[in-house]
Formats: C-alpha cells, sequence, structure tokens
C-alpha cells in the first residue's frame, strides 16, 4: 500500500488528493501501433529480452515502489526509464498522470516481471480527472528526455493514440471492465529516439493541446556504490 500526495488539477482548479494505492500494475506490449510495438520489442531484443507469447501484459509490482521524490537509488547503472500515462482509481473517480516504469535492462534479460520489481516507479505529483480528457484522449501527447553523458536529450515522442485506449487497456486486466478502487495502472510506452539507453536523469511529460495544459515531472537516477 502506498498513499500519494498529489494535486488535481481541473477545471474548477486546484485541490490536493491523497490517493492510496492498493495494486500497482504495468501495462506491458500496450501499442495499438503494432509498428511502433514491433520495434519496441526489437529495441528489448537486441538487450537479451525475449518477446512475450501474447500482448499485452500486466505486470503486477508493489505499490511501495511508486514515489514522487526527485531521486532514486539503484545498484548498478543498467536501468532506464520509459514514460507512460497512468490511470489511477481513488474515491470512486478516475484521474490521469505520467510517469516512468524505471526498469533493469540487465535483469529483464531473465526476468521481466522481477526487473519491473527492483526499481522505483517515479511519478508525477499532479493529475486530472479522467473525464476531462475522456474525449480527446487521443490528442494526448507523452514526451521525455534524458540526460545522457551530460547532455539532455529528447528521448520519446509521440501521440497517445499509439497505445491502447484506456477501456480496451482496462478490459483486459479487470474482468468487470472498471479499474478497482485502489488501483495504479500503467498505460505503457513507445519506443526511444535512437534506441533505449542508460541516462542519469530522466524527466517526462504528457501534454494536453486541447485544452493546453502539461504534467511534467523528473528525477535523478543515484547510483549505489558496492564496496568490498
Amino acid at each position: 500500500m502506498k498513499t500519494l500526495e498529489l494535486n488535481l488539477v481541473s477545471h474548477s482548479g486546484s485541490s490536493r488528493l491523497a490517493a492510496t494505492i492498493d495494486e500497482l500494475v504495468i501495462g506491458g506490449w500496450a501499442g495499438r501501433d503494432k509498428a511502433a510495438m514491433e520495434h519496441h520489442m526489437a529495441e528489448l531484443e537486441a538487450l537479451g529480452v525475449k518477446r512475450p507469447t501474447s500482448t499485452p501484459v500486466y505486470y503486477r509490482v508493489a505499490a511501495a515502489r511508486l514515489t514522487t521524490a526527485p531521486v532514486i537509488e539503484d545498484v548498478g547503472a543498467n536501468s532506464s526509464g520509459e514514460v507512460e500515462a497512468i490511470l489511477l482509481s481513488s474515491g470512486g473517480r478516475t484521474y490521469v498522470g505520467v510517469g516512468s516504469d524505471h526498469t533493469d535492462r540487465q535483469v529483464e534479460t531473465y526476468g521481466i516481471s522481477v526487473s519491473k520489481q527492483v526499481c522505483d516507479k517515479p511519478v508525477a505529483d499532479t493529475v486530472w480527472p479522467y473525464e476531462e480528457v475522456a474525449g480527446h484522449w487521443d490528442s494526448l501527447i507523452l514526451r521525455s528526455y534524458a540526460v545522457i553523458d551530460g547532455e539532455r536529450r529528447k528521448y520519446q515522442e509521440g501521440p497517445i493514440s499509439g497505445l491502447l485506449a484506456p477501456a480496451d487497456l482496462i478490459r483486459g486486466f479487470s474482468e468487470s471492465g472498471e479499474l478497482p478502487e485502489g488501483t495504479a495502472l500503467f498505460g505503457g510506452t513507445m519506443p526511444a529516439i535512437g534506441g533505449i539507453q542508460m541516462a542519469s536523469r530522466f524527466e517526462g511529460e504528457l501534454e494536453d493541446p486541447v485544452l493546453k495544459r502539461s504534467i511534467r515531472f523528473g528525477y535523478d537516477l543515484k547510483i549505489l556504490p558496492i564496496r568490498g
């Protein structure tokens, strides 16, 4: 269980939201765009990761891994972030946010579910009501930047229309077709520009060009030394 202290931004203004998350689910291979999904599979295969037998795949991760902290810690320099939209259910309502499915790429080569579990999942501390974007969902844009060798580069960018629509993503996870109370669901990612690379800092953004607003977040990666 993890309680996230969030800033809820809506048409009526801003307010605080304490969202208690009991289940964290990472939606993998969740592309509508089969060509883009094939490209992402090829990226991971180049790192030694086996492709799934069917898609999408729903990976359960400890909710305690969710964090809004500006720094996460990891052992070794073999992990990287992926920007993803997030759906979360709290207090009978569904909200939209953005986060990073930070993953250990070395561990991923022998166990995808394990690789998801060993890294924190940074998220923005701001969310929108889902109903405010549901009507123009496919207009939303995901974007990320990574600091690689001291240089800030655009790492990912594309319309969310390349990923499964929320109803389809939820239907594959929940028989009722509703996102269960206390659940946070990561909605899948898109290929990295120039391929997957490790970075010292990762920044993500969910842009709503219709309502002219964005949710942004960023975090630094601290590598824990091993002595002896």
